[in-house]
């Protein structure tokens, strides 16, 4: 069953801010990839500490890329399990939001609710009967050690699919460089 009147406009936004920023962790993986072939003339990382600035940036965009493309799934399918994935609250756990959140004292946001309701929120940051006292690092860190293998599986497959843009990219450039015969 699909959403309905505001939770319909709240659905497209929710899409649209989570592939902002699809878009932003797949910038990053390029970023770092590029900041390595710049410092180092390969994309082979041969020197942990020598490469840790494109690591860094490569690591964070793989992940921001897979919590975003998981929202978006989540929102265009209306899927209740890939939009609450993460069921945590705050960075390290919920007193992250001590003094950030709301006008009422001890609030975080609904997102951390076990039961996520309108206002369920508001004062309940001790409530661990009420909220998710675990952080969110810790639960993405344990999502991705659980599917470490679905990782290395994609980022493979992207590696391949990119390898093979090249390849055709280079079969193209020698066909237009002898005389535009590419047909």
């Amino acid at each position: 069953m699909g959403v309905e009147g505001r939770m319909k406009c709240v659905k497209y936004l929710l899409f649209f801010f989570n592939f902002i920023f699809w878009l932003c962790g797949l910038a990053l993986i390029v970023l770092g990839v590029l900041v390595q072939v710049a410092l180092h003339s390969t994309v082979v990382i041969n020197n942990v500490s020598a490469s840790s600035a494109p690591l860094v940036l490569i690591v964070v965009g793989v992940i921001v890329f897979f919590i975003a493309f998981f929202g978006c799934c989540g929102a265009w399918k209306e899927s209740y399990c890939m939009v609450t994935m993460l069921k945590c609250c705050g960075v390290t756990n919920a007193t992250d939001w001590k003094g950030k959140f709301g006008s009422v004292p001890d609030s975080v946001p609904d997102s951390c609710c076990i039961n996520v309701t309108a206002g369920c929120g508001q004062g309940a940051m001790g409530d661990a009967l009420k909220i998710h006292q675990t952080g969110c690092e810790t639960v993405v860190e344990k999502l991705l050690k659980k599917n470490i293998m679905w990782v290395i599986v994609a980022a493979l497959v992207l590696a391949f699919l990119q390898i093979m843009g090249i390849i055709f990219a280079c079969m193209l450039m020698g066909g237009i460089h002898s005389g535009y015969e590419v047909m």
